[in-house]
């Protein structure tokens, strides 16, 4: 049993106060971590300030795995721009480059085509049934800098739940038994 005998065994010598303190030491960091993000989400102007490649579609430019941060001005969308936007009645985002860009001179509305740079075609088939532009409430914010192979780490917990209940349990177990 070794080390899960240690853990067991410096549980319970710990005290109530001990207890105490350790939970608030982890609530602090998480909320600490929630206000970080917070904080992202208003100085990027985007919902989602980071997000991490899921698919090869963006190859050679991003790859699988890669982070990208994002930021949402009121600057118009160009084409050749990587955006990163929300499909109706899909939950993933999906990153990709704009291909075309149709202005409505009416309205001032700006409609927008993407494609992954790895597919043959355009979007169009990953939008809603009947949808054949993105409009900018779709779209989530613009690529402005990666950091490659990060994103990893939240693909395999996400691909596999076992390692992510053992990471946070680890961690936890960590935290509440570490004595200052």
């Amino acid at each position: 049993m070794g080390w899960i005998g240690d853990a067991v065994d410096s549980i319970k010598s710990l005290q109530i106060r001990q207890v105490i303190s350790q939970v608030i030491s982890l609530g602090m960091i998480v909320t600490s971590a929630l206000i970080i993000w917070k904080g992202l989400m208003c100085i990027t102007g985007s919902e989602s300030p980071v997000v991490v490649v899921l698919s090869g579609s963006m190859e050679p430019g991003f790859k699988r795995g890669d982070i990208l941060f994002l930021h949402m001005s009121n600057d118009p969308i160009r084409a050749g721009e990587i955006v990163v936007f929300n499909v109706d009645g899909r939950e993933i985002p999906i990153v990709h480059r704009v291909i075309k860009v149709h202005e409505r001179h009416d309205t001032g509305e700006v409609d927008v085509l993407t494609k992954g740079d790895n597919n043959f075609g355009d979007d169009r088939l990953l939008y809603a049934q009947g949808q054949l532009w993105l409009q900018r409430h779709h779209i989530m914010g613009r690529a402005v800098g990666f950091l490659p192979y990060v994103g990893w780490v939240t693909i395999i917990m996400t691909e596999k739940p076992i390692i992510k209940y053992l990471l946070i349990g680890a961690l936890g177990l960590l935290v509440i038994t570490s004595k200052e």
